[in-house]
C-alpha cells in the first residue's frame, strides 16, 4: 500500500524511527523550534502514501485506502493540525510495514525453496570433475556431491553411501540413508560422504523446480472472498466520503469530517483476507504441503467428501515381496528365495526387481550371477545357476512343463491373490519348488489417516482401478465402507460428478495421469507431489510434498480455521469502522485518536490471521 515500503527494511526502519522522534520532539515542543516538526513524519511517511493514492486513481481508478489516508492527511495539515497529520502517517506506515513482515513471514516456508537450487554441479566425465552451471547438466550425465552440497538435479546414486537432508521437501528431521541403486532429489543436502550419482531429471523436469513452480502460483489474490473484500472496500470509501461531506455540511466541524476520513480507511477489511489466506499457505508448507491455489483453501473448508485412490495413496506404489513359502523338501524358504532371485537377476520386469531387491536388502548382497539367463514372453524367466536350470514364472509355466500344483501351495496361492497379490512360481523341469507372493503394502499410517478424516465429519470413498478383492481387501484395512473396484480414469471421473450432482463438494487424493480428470474435475484435487506424475500434480490443486497422507486431516481442520480467522476478521473490521464512524460524527473522536483506533483494529487483524501460521489442532 505504501512505496515506502519498496525499500529495505533497514531503510524502511529508519524512516520509522526519525518520524517517531519528530512527533515526540512536536508533542513536548523540544527545543521550541521555530517550524514544526511533525512535518519530517508527514514528508517521510505521508508524502508515499498521497503518491501511490494519486497514482492508483489515475493509473487503474483504484479507490482504496490510500485515497482516504491521503484526503485525511491533507484535510488535517489545512486546518492547521499538523501533529495529527504526522501521527496518521506514521501510523498507516507502521501498520503497512507490520503487513508486510507478517505476509513475509507466511510465505517464508514457501518461497524459500526458490532459493534451494545450487547455481552449479560437478560433473564427472573420463574421470576428470568439472564445475558447470547447473542448468547445463545433461541427463545421463555423471554428477559428483560432496558432503554438505546440495543436489543439483534428481537421479540415482551410483557409487557411495551417505545420508540426505530431505526435510525441505519431505519435513522428515532426520537425514536418511541413502545407498547404490536410491534415488535422491534436487534441493535435498548431502550431509556426510561423497557419492556418484546419475542424473535423470533436470532443469525444469526435477522435482526441486516442479514444487517451485506450484509455489509461485501461490497467490492468495487468486481467493475469490478476496474479491469480496475488495468490493466492501471500495463501497466503504464512497460511505465514508459521503458520510464526511455531510457531517460536516450539518455540524460545520471540519474536524469531525476529517476524523472520519481517517477512522474509516478499509485498511482492516482489506486485509481480512489474505492474510489469513496466506499464514494458511504458510502454515501448510511447514507440513510438508504445498497449496498452489489461493481458493483452494476456500473451497476445502466445504468438503464434505474424500475419495482416495489406492495404487500410490493409499499404498507406496511399489511391490514388495509379502510372502515366500517352499514345498520342497530340499529347499527352504530362504533358499528359495534365493533361487528365484538369482534367476530374475537380469530381469528387467518389475516383479523380477523387485524380488532381486528383497533378497539384496535382507542379505546385504546380489544375488549369485546365473550362468544362462532367458525371458520366456508370457510365462516368465529360465535360468541356470551354478549348474542348476530353474524356472521362474506363473502358472501358463506350470502347465507347459505338464506340472501338478500341491494342494497346499494352491490354497496359499489363493489366499495371497484374494489379498491382490502376484505371485511367482520357482520350480524345475520335475517339481515346483514353492512361491514368491508380492504385493503393494499399505502406508504404515493408513488407517489412521482415514479414521482422523472421518472424525472431521467427512466421508471417504476408495476409487480404485483394482480388481474387487485386492479393493475391499485394502478398504477393509483401511477402514474404507465405499469402495469403487474396476475404475477407468472416466470411472472416476463419473463417481466425482455423481456426488456434485447431489451437491456435495468432493476432494480428490490421487497420484497417476489415471487420477488426473478427477483431480481436475474434483473442488479440490490433491496430488501425491513426490511420487505423483507431472500430469497428476499440474491437475491438482494441492500437492503433498512427502506423500504423507496423514497430514489430510490437519489439511482440512486448517481450511476450515482459516474461514473461521477470515470471518472474524471481516465482522470485527466491519464492527470496528461502523463504530469509529458513529464516534466520529458524534465528535467523540479527533483526526489523532481516530487514526490511533483505525490502525489498531489493521494490526489486530494481521495478529490474528499470523495465529494460523502454528495453529495444529
Amino acid at each position: 500500500m505504501i512505496e515506502l515500503l519498496k525499500n529495505d527494511e533497514k531503510g524502511t526502519t529508519l524512516f520509522l524511527c526519525l518520524s517517531l522522534i519528530s512527533l515526540v520532539v512536536s508533542f513536548f515542543n523540544i527545543g521550541h523550534l521555530p517550524i514544526n516538526v511533525a512535518w519530517l513524519a508527514i514528508l517521510l511517511c505521508g508524502i508515499p502514501i498521497i503518491k501511490g493514492a494519486v497514482f492508483g486513481l489515475a493509473a487503474k481508478f483504484d479507490i482504496k485506502a490510500d485515497v482516504l489516508v491521503s484526503l485525511a492527511l491533507v484535510a488535517s495539515v489545512i486546518i492547521g493540525e499538523t501533529f495529527a497529520a504526522g501521527e496518521i502517517a506514521l501510523i498507516m506506515a507502521v501498520g503497512a510495514f507490520l503487513e508486510e513482515r507478517t505476509v513475509v513471514k507466511a510465505r517464508a516456508g514457501i518461497e524459500k525453496l526458490v532459493y534451494l537450487s545450487p547455481a552449479t554441479a560437478r560433473v564427472v566425465c573420463d574421470g576428470e570433475e568439472q564445475i558447470i552451471p547447473a542448468e547445463h547438466v545433461q541427463v545421463g550425465d555423471t554428477l559428483r556431491v560432496l558432503a554438505g552440497e546440495t543436489i543439483a538435479v534428481d537421479g540415482i546414486i551410483t557409487k557411495g553411501q551417505t545420508a540426505v537432508d530431505q526435510s525441505v521437501m519431505t519435513g522428515e528431521s532426520l537425514p536418511v540413508d541413502k545407498g547404490e541403486g536410491d534415488e535422491v532429489q534436487s534441493g535435498t543436502i548431502n550431509q556426510y560422504g561423497t557419492f556418484d550419482m546419475i542424473a535423470q531429471k533436470v532443469g525444469e523436469d526435477s522435482s526441486l523446480q516442479r514444487m517451485i513452480r506450484l509455489v509461485e502460483s501461490a497467490d492468495a489474490g487468486k481467493a475469490k472472498i478476496v474479491g469480496l473484500a475488495d468490493r466492501w472496500a471500495t463501497w466503504i470509501v464512497v460511505i465514508a466520503l459521503v458520510s464526511s461531506g455531510l457531517t460536516w455540511a450539518v455540524t460545520g466541524e471540519v474536524i469531525r469530517a476529517v476524523t472520519i476520513l481517517v477512522v474509516f480507511c478499509p485498511c482492516a477489511l482489506v486485509l481480512a483476507t489474505p492474510t489469513a489466506i496466506m499464514a494458511g499457505i504458510g502454515n501448510a508448507t511447514k507440513h510438508g504441503i504445498l497449496i498452489s491455489q489461493g481458493d483452494a483453501l476456500e473451497r476445502l473448508a466445504k468438503v464434505k467428501c474424500v475419495a482416495f485412490d489406492k495404487t500410490g495413496t493409499l499404498t507406496y506404489g511399489e511391490l514388495s515381496v509379502s510372502r515366500v513359502e517352499s514345498c520342497s523338501q530340499s529347499f527352504d524358504n530362504d533358499r528359495l528365495l534365493a533361487l528365484v532371485a538369482s534367476a530374475e537377476l537380469r530381469s528387467e520386469h518389475p516383479l523380477g526387481k523387485a524380488i532381486v531387491a528383497e533378497y539384496r536388502q535382507i542379505k546385504g548382497k546380489p544375488p549369485i550371477e546365473p550362468e544362462v539367463f532367458q525371458i520366456l514372453p508370457g510365462r516368465g524367466v529360465s535360468a541356470t545357476i551354478q549348474g542348476y536350470e530353474v524356472f521362474a514364472g506363473n502358472e501358463a509355466m506350470i502347465a507347459d512343463h505338464s506340472l501338478v500344483l500341491p494342494e497346499q501351495l494352491s490354497e496359499s496361492a489363493n489366499i495371497v491373490k484374494a489379498n491382490g497379490s502376484t505371485v511367482i512360481y520357482g520350480m524345475d523341469k520335475e517339481q515346483i519348488l514353492g512361491l514368491v507372493a508380492l504385493s503393494d503394502t499399505m502406508r504404515l499410517n493408513t488407517a489412521q489417516t482415514i479414521r482422523e478424516v472421518c472424525d472431521t465429519g467427512t466421508n471417504v470413498i476408495l476409487l480404485t482401478g483394482d480388481e474387487p478383492q485386492a479393493a475391499n481387501h485394502v478398504a477393509k484395512i483401511a477402514g474404507i465402507t465405499n469402495v469403487k473396484a474396476n475404475c477407468l480414469p472416466e470411472d472416476k471421473l463419473k463417481a466425482i460428478r455423481q456426488y456434485q450432482e447431489k451437491g456435495e463438494f468432493v476432494c480428490m487424493v490421487g497420484d497417476g495421469i489415471n487420477d488426473a480428470p478427477a483431480l481436475k474435475a474434483a473442488q479440490v484435487g490433491i496430488a501425491m507431489g513426490g511420487i505423483g506424475s507431472d500430469i497428476a500434480i499440474e491437475a491438482a490443486d494441492i500437492a503433498l510434498v512427502g506423500d504423507d497422507i496423514s497430514e489430510i486431516s490437519h489439511l482440512i481442520l486448517l481450511s476450515r480455521q482459516v474461514m473461521k480467522t477470515i470471518h472474524i476478521n471481516l465482522a470485527a473490521s466491519m464492527l470496528l469502522d461502523f463504530a469509529a464512524i458513529v464516534l466520529a460524527i458524534t465528535g467523540i473522536l479527533n483526526p489523532v485518536v481516530g487514526a490511533l483506533v483505525h490502525n489498531v483494529g489493521s494490526v489486530a487483524v494481521i495478529i490474528n490471521s499470523s495465529l494460523l501460521l502454528k495453529w495444529r489442532k
